[in-house]
């Protein structure tokens, strides 16, 4: 009777022990899930974005033949940007891939700056309604690419302190649940990222 007892015992700890990390696994998973949904949200945004750009330059090739340079730059920055955006899709949350989607899109931030700039020098383009149009629309699509990427980060930095903090840390190392990247500006492009262009008309 007693041997039955300690097995008993024995084998509710083992239940609990059992639940107790089944339920940290579990979170981890979700907190996971939160940031990769976080993710595809920037990822929404950024397509939406680059698919308003070749609208953009079409309406300013028209006014602006002669700025080629520039309009050419920003079809080379949107490629670029595209393309940090499938490396960032195919591995999220690594470091080197968000470093590049950063960069990228710093870069596009710049010429779209440039563009808007330049601009500025045509009143006629200024005075476009399907220019205006374009243009407010970018803008409410760079809020919103600021909003998914806070989101996003804010994701990353609960997950991060979950697999961080003990007793969490024992079953993150077990079970390879491995660190997230935030999604911040690489360090010389920090002002062109943080800042969405000018392109109010």
């Amino acid at each position: 009777m007693g041997s039955l007892l300690i097995l008993l015992v024995i084998l509710g700890l083992v239940v609990v022990v059992a639940l107790w990390a089944v339920g940290i696994y579990n979170g981890l998973v979700t907190a996971r899930n939160a940031w990769k949904n976080a993710f595809a949200q920037i990822d929404v945004q950024l397509q939406r974005r680059f698919d308003l750009i070749p609208n953009l330059v079409e309406t300013a090739k028209a006014y602006m033949g002669h700025e080629r340079q520039t309009l050419e730059a920003v079809i080379a920055a949107r490629s670029a940007a595209q393309a940090g955006l499938a490396a960032a899709k195919a591995n999220p949350g690594d470091a080197a891939a968000m470093a590049e989607l950063a960069a990228s899109q710093g870069q596009l931030n710049g010429v779209l700056g440039r563009l808007m700039a330049v601009a500025e020098a045509y009143p006629d383009l200024k005075a476009n309604q399907n220019m205006m149009q374009l243009s407010e629309e970018l803008t409410s699509t760079e809020n919103r690419v600021a909003f998914a990427r806070q989101a996003y980060n804010d994701a990353v930095m609960a997950y991060n302190n979950r697999r961080e903090m003990f007793p969490s840390s024992v079953v993150a190392g077990m079970f390879n649940f491995a660190p997230a990247a935030l999604l911040e500006p690489p360090a010389d492009r920090a002002a062109q990222v943080r800042e969405a262009p000018r392109v109010q008309f």
